[in-house]
């Protein structure tokens, strides 16, 4: 604790609240004092030299002194090893039970008495002191993974022969398909979690017990940049640094600094881009971790290349990991694949939202609606914060303040305007929903201490307890209380607090970390749930929606998560501060987490904290109309953020923003649904299609939206005019028309009421049209080019995925003409650039 944290733990002691907190920081530490054992003394251990090998399916166990290394290239190029009988499945991230081996690959012989897998798209070597390199089919190098290390306790079974995989009967598995239907099925129609039968995918090491700790050392090319890590504000090119892998509420509001570190979302999940190609890699462990970067420097003439490097340390769990290779598109594809393809939320969810922490009234929701309505600024929902409940309590409604729940509900539908609830996971100590959930089971619905005492913390209502959401039938009981959301008029959630959050004036502020999960039948502490139980939450609200509605896709989002969670939805940025520094940590953190396989997120649209200035405020509008979700939040004590607030000229720049948000809105469909298609995020860095431009991988004060358009935001203050990098190709500015040649650099005007935005030559995309149908746009390719884009639209409010329409754009004679998949000319397309 530095001396700000204790002066605020002090002042803490001034509320009763903070009181409270302080009685419950000191139980839970109480707790994990009793429930914890010391670490004692310890064994390092390495895999010791090669004594043999056993061909798999796919690749095979190769077998050391002291450890074993299953190596499995699968259908589709998607590398899996694991360590001492650490298997692909079950996990909370991988959809069913994994891809299927390759036949082809196979187990080979290499030089210096190593062995490697060779398949079409990658080849993976391990040498004979256990270093597992990741090349591509031409011999390149994308990754050397050194020798792992493992500290063991003394005398534990772990330390005759390894740390082990948590692999066992009752491990937790991923829905297979999740999100792929109405009934929770995936493609296959393979419905609920993995199965896992003994040690059937490992080495015979899946009994031995974790416990221990360990060290993992990796190299990449000198010129590679790393992204990725979740949500990370510092991005989304991770630089040199130490990252931690814990999510967190940073208690308070956070910008772009490197001491905004970690935050709500953190994943083990590396996009590597360089010179030789692009890999990701994600080690499937959900305990405490911590990943030290550095990048590499390539040597001056002669002179050799440092290598950039990668150092995880992980406090226990399973040694085990997946690595994707290929261009970018690809790599997220496959991630999709193994991850489960993301949510596609309701057509209604992609327009403009707005949210506060403080509404008070039904009478100030509805001036709220009105003021958007008589200031002519479309409006797609309105978001309930915990101010709505009675007494915090979740799942209850204040009948004074909103007499009449259902009712504003539908007379808000009626004009078009959803409303949307807020959900935390803390559950107020005896009161109807407590009273329910202890009857779940047989030791109710609620965390435990070791002891088998209810973990209690301190949150919004009071004293509560927190629902166990790695337990199956804890996740259908959360699911079925939905009703009562549903039953109010509630069109859709957003998960706060979920990472989870008991306040605490110092020390960590979350369970106590001996609290005691189910994990799916396995079993065991906080320590590996924590990072998994806002995903646990997430499915359980996911799968509850479905089971009510089944005829409509839910719309939930969540502050924290985990690999796979885009399964079930988004997120949004949380607390971010008021501040320029926050505006660039939105971009960051959009991007970061778009490369992580979550497109659909955005940030609190002129921050969380504290009151921007009209220029601040217009600036993140701008960039916020962009981003996937698009919605203002500000605490109860921040200054306000209806456009009107800031001034006439500010409200008559804000309805170009929302009129342009609303004309691109089909747009935005077209990529939710190419997103769960094919796993490329809406929001893209500018290297996207260029990923060997060295140039393009350091812009990250850019974005390309989809392959249409390019778009640069104004991140500094004062500022009027910005320079914008553009990948290779013709580029048209949107306002004037008028054409730029990349790759290079241009210099744009930006003034108060707009950003630049280019769009490809060549592209076409879906707009509304003034009639609200929609309409496609063209920009003219480049004289004997071609061009074109594919449109999906709105299927409706299921679950159908929608017919892709493919169009090409192209000179005929001295026009420009689009043509559909047919060879058949379209009519009425708008054409620009010419």
């Amino acid at each position: 604790m530095d001396g700000r944290g204790l002066v605020r733990a002090v002042k803490d002691l001034g509320s009763e609240r903070g009181r409270r907190a302080w009685r419950s920081a000191l139980r839970n530490r109480r707790v994990d004092a009793a429930g914890l054992a010391p670490r004692g003394a310890e064994r390092a251990r390495v895999p010791g030299l090669l004594t043999g090998t056993e061909p798999r399916p796919g690749g095979g166990v190769l077998r050391f002194t002291r450890s074993d290394l299953l190596v499995r290239v699968t259908v589709g190029g998607a590398v899996f090893w694991g360590w001492d009988g650490a298997a692909p499945t079950p996990s909370y991230a991988v959809v069913g039970s994994g891809p299927e081996p390759d036949p082809r690959a196979v187990l080979e012989p290499d030089t210096d008495g190593g062995w490697r897998v060779v398949s079409e798209r990658v080849t993976v070597a391990v040498s004979r002191h256990g270093a597992v390199e990741v090349r591509t089919p031409g011999g390149a190098v994308l990754r050397r993974d050194l020798p792992p290390r493992w500290w063991e306790p003394v005398g534990s079974a772990g330390a005759a022969g390894g740390p082990g995989a948590p692999a066992g009967p009752g491990r937790p598995g991923a829905p297979a398909g999740s999100g792929g239907g109405a009934d929770g099925t995936g493609a296959a129609g393979d419905p609920g979690a993995a199965g896992v039968t003994g040690d059937a995918e490992g080495t015979g090491a899946a009994g031995r017990v974790g416990g221990a700790r360990w060290l993992l050392r990796s190299e990449v090319a000198a010129d590679a940049r790393v992204f990725g890590l979740g949500g990370r504000p510092v991005g989304p090119r991770l630089r040199d640094g130490s990252y931690r892998l814990w999510n967190t509420d940073p208690r308070g509001g956070f910008g772009s600094g490197s001491g905004e570190d970690p935050l709500y979302i953190t994943m083990p999940v590396q996009l590597v881009v360089a010179d030789a190609g692009t890999h990701l890699v994600f080690h499937d462990n959900s305990w405490d971790g911590r990943v030290v970067l550095r990048e590499g420097e390539e040597g001056a003439g002669s002179g050799a290349d440092r290598p950039g490097s990668c150092e995880l340390r992980m406090e226990s769990g399973p040694l085990r990991c997946w690595v994707l290779v290929g261009p970018p598109g690809r790599v997220l594809q496959g991630w999709s694949g193994l991850t489960g393809g993301a949510a596609v939320p309701p057509e209604w969810a992609l327009g403009y939202q707005h949210a506060r922490w403080g509404f008070g009234s039904a009478a100030e929701v509805r001036r709220i609606v009105a003021g958007y309505a008589g200031h002519g600024l479309p409006l797609s929902a309105v978001h309930l914060d915990i101010d709505h409940y009675d007494g915090h309590r979740v799942f209850t409604v204040d009948r004074e303040r909103f007499p009449d729940l259902p009712g504003l509900a539908k007379e808000l539908a009626d004009g078009g305007v959803r409303l949307v609830s807020i959900v935390d996971p803390a559950v107020k100590t005896g009161d109807a929903v407590h009273a329910s959930g202890l009857a779940v089971g047989a030791h109710g619905a609620f965390v435990r201490d070791a002891a088998g005492r209810e973990v209690r913390g301190e949150v919004w209502p009071g004293e509560c307890a927190y629902p166990d959401f790695t337990d199956p039938a804890v996740r259908r009981w959360w699911g079925g209380l939905y009703e009562e959301r549903l039953a109010q008029g509630f069109a859709g959630v957003w998960h706060d607090m979920n990472e989870p959050v008991s306040f605490a004036p110092f020390g960590g502020r979350t369970l106590p970390r001996s609290a005691r999960h189910a994990l799916d039948g396995a079993g065991g502490d906080h320590r590996e749930a924590h990072n998994v139980y806002a995903l646990a939450m997430a499915r359980a609200g996911w799968e509850g929606l479905v089971r009510l509605r089944p005829a409509e896709r839910p719309f939930l989002f969540s502050r924290s998560g985990w690999a796979g969670m885009q399964r079930y939805g988004g997120t949004w940025s949380g607390d971010v501060e008021s501040s320029w520094d926050g505006l660039r940590a939105s971009l960051a953190l959009v991007l970061g987490l778009g490369l992580c396989g979550v497109p659909y997120s955005g940030p609190d649209i002129g921050g969380f904290w504290g009151s921007p200035s009209p220029e601040l405020y217009l600036r993140w509008l701008q960039l916020g109309s962009y981003l996937p979700l698009f919605r203002t939040h500000a605490a109860i004590w921040a200054g306000r953020r209806e456009p009107w607030e800031f001034g006439e000229e500010t409200t008559r720049a804000a309805r170009a923003v929302l009129a342009e948000r609303e004309r691109l809105r089909p747009y935005f469909v077209t990529l939710a649904h190419l997103a769960r298609r094919t796993g490329a995020p809406y929001v893209r860095p500018l290297w996207w299609g260029a990923p060997e431009d060295r140039a393009l991988r350091d812009c990250e004060d850019a974005f390309l939206l989809g392959d249409a358009l390019l778009v640069a935001p104004v991140l500094e203050c004062g500022s009027d005019r910005r320079a914008v990098r553009l990948p290779r190709g013709r580029w048209y500015d949107t306002v004037t028309g008028r054409a730029y040649e990349g790759p290079g650099q241009i210099l744009l005007d930006a003034p108060a009421d707009r950003i630049p935005v280019l769009a490809r030559a060549g592209s076409l995309l879906p707009v509304r049209a003034a009639d609200g149908s929609v309409a496609l746009e063209a920009w003219a390719p480049a004289r004997g080019r071609t061009g074109g884009g594919v449109v999906i639209r709105d299927p409706g409010p299921g679950f159908e995925p929608g017919e892709v329409e493919r169009y090409v754009v192209r000179w005929a004679g001295d026009a420009v003409v689009v043509e559909d998949e047919a060879g058949e000319r379209v009519e009425g397309v708008v054409l620009r650039g010419l």
